[in-house]
């Protein structure tokens, strides 16, 4: 298609610039943008600039076919690196000559941005081109899919015919069973009036009995009213027979108890006229012998026994009224040291109650609580172990002292802490200090 004269007498096109032949300029002109400083470009193309390619064809496809339009100097630079990039299809254009074996859509790109002479022409070569190719491609498309629409329409002609067999070899099964249903219908009428005169003749039966039983239960209520009546007076008159036996037997005791205090008055008398002592000793003390010494936690013997072996506390908690005192936070921070203290207090407190159950002896265990703003809520403690937390300002240490001195004389007590100034502490009051390793042995044993 020859092109026509633009006012300036230069060529242009009669029509818009064929789709793809517009987007293979634009694409050529987006490839080349990044190549060129701000100052080259034309200032609506200038915000593209650091786009990637991609996004220069999505976002400034417009501006840049704009652009190409109406800047001769910047489409002439495009048209250089088409130079660069394509230096036989630019020679053959310029030759006059268009390459048998170049795509078109190319060929017309290239002539658009190199404006060589009869470019509107080649141009418009390839927008024809491209419409054949679209129509050839349409009418194919059409022909294929009229084929595959014959293809289908014998396919579903053949499973019409098919289902229709089918159909008709179904609705003969369903007219046999239809004429079985029916006999079985009929034979169900007959059972059902079968059926409804058993069930009148059922129901009759029913009322006669409900009649009869509305009688006897009639006899009967009167029957349990009679004897719960009697029941009634049989209790009156038991109670009424206790009630005698009661004050018969309070006299007795009465009596009986007059005479016990007159007997002991009557002794009591008889003591303090003959002037008698009490008596503060029995035959067997008379009796010259070696008596054995109380035991204390001291006099546990320790042959064949390590310093932490569990052995020895469990010597030491044999002894009768023993009272263990320990010192918490020493105890669990030494066995579990990584756990949270409220789980260290409930470990502690689980293994000293099953040790409890198992001796018997008074378990006190002490835990720090000067720093405290208020009350620790924890779980009820086991059975046998009783659980303490010192007040404000107040030490376990000066607790456990407290509890050591509060003990009687002659009491054992045990403390177990490896505090060195607590086990001296201790010590010197009477009480047998361990280290807590012994106890820990002892709690996974147990």
């Amino acid at each position: 298609m020859d092109g026509a004269l633009g006012g300036d007498g230069a060529e242009a096109l009669e029509r818009p610039l064929p789709e793809g032949v517009r987007k293979r300029v634009v694409g050529i002109a987006a490839d080349a943008l990044g190549a060129f400083t701000a100052a080259e470009l034309p200032a609506r193309l200038r915000p593209y600039v650091k786009f990637t390619r991609e996004a220069r064809v999505k976002r400034g496809a417009t501006a840049i076919a704009a652009a190409l339009e109406t800047e001769p100097g910047f489409r002439s630079r495009i048209a250089e690196r088409v130079r660069q990039g394509q230096p036989d299809l630019v020679a053959a254009l310029e030759g006059g000559t268009v390459p048998a074996a170049a795509d078109p859509q190319d060929v017309a790109a290239a002539a658009y941005l190199l404006r060589t002479p009869g470019w509107t022409r080649i141009v418009g070569e390839a927008g024809d081109e491209v419409e054949r190719a679209e129509h050839e491609g349409a009418a194919a498309e059409s022909a294929r899919l009229a084929d595959k629409l014959q293809e289908e329409l014998a396919t579903l002609r053949a499973a019409a015919r098919t289902d229709a067999e089918r159909a008709k070899a179904e609705l003969e099964t369903l007219k046999k069973e239809s004429d079985s249903l029916r006999r079985q219908l009929r034979s169900l009428s007959a059972d059902t009036k079968r059926a409804e005169a058993a069930t009148r003749k059922a129901v009759a039966e029913l009322e006669a009995l409900r009649a009869t039983g509305a009688t006897e239960r009639g006899a009967q209520d009167s029957e349990v009213r009679r004897l719960k009546h009697r029941v009634g007076e049989l209790e009156t008159a038991l109670e009424a027979s206790r009630r005698a036996v009661r004050e018969g037997r309070s006299t007795e005791e009465m009596r009986l108890r007059l005479l016990l205090d007159t007997v002991v008055q009557g002794a009591q008398g008889l003591q303090r006229e003959l002037g008698l002592a009490p008596l503060s000793g029995r035959p067997a003390d008379s009796v010259e012998a070696v008596a054995p010494v109380t035991a204390s936690p001291h006099d546990v013997a320790r042959r064949a026994i390590e310093g932490d072996d569990p052995a020895l506390l469990d010597q030491l908690l044999e002894l009768p009224q023993v009272h263990l005192l320990v010192d918490g936070y020493n105890v669990t921070k030494t066995g579990w040291p990584d756990m949270p203290l409220d789980r260290q207090r409930q470990q502690l407190t689980r293994g000293l109650g099953l040790l409890a159950a198992q001796t018997g002896a008074e378990i006190t265990c002490v835990f720090d609580g000067k720093d405290l703003d208020g009350p620790i809520p924890m779980a009820p403690p086991p059975r046998g172990v009783r659980v303490l937390f010192s007040r404000t300002g107040e030490t376990a240490d000066e607790l456990i002292r407290r509890l050591v001195r509060a003990e009687p004389e002659g009491r054992p007590v045990v403390v177990v802490s490896t505090d060195r100034e607590v086990a001296d502490g201790v010590k010197a009051a009477g009480a047998r200090p361990l280290p807590s390793s012994m106890l820990l042995r002892r709690l996974v044993r147990s």
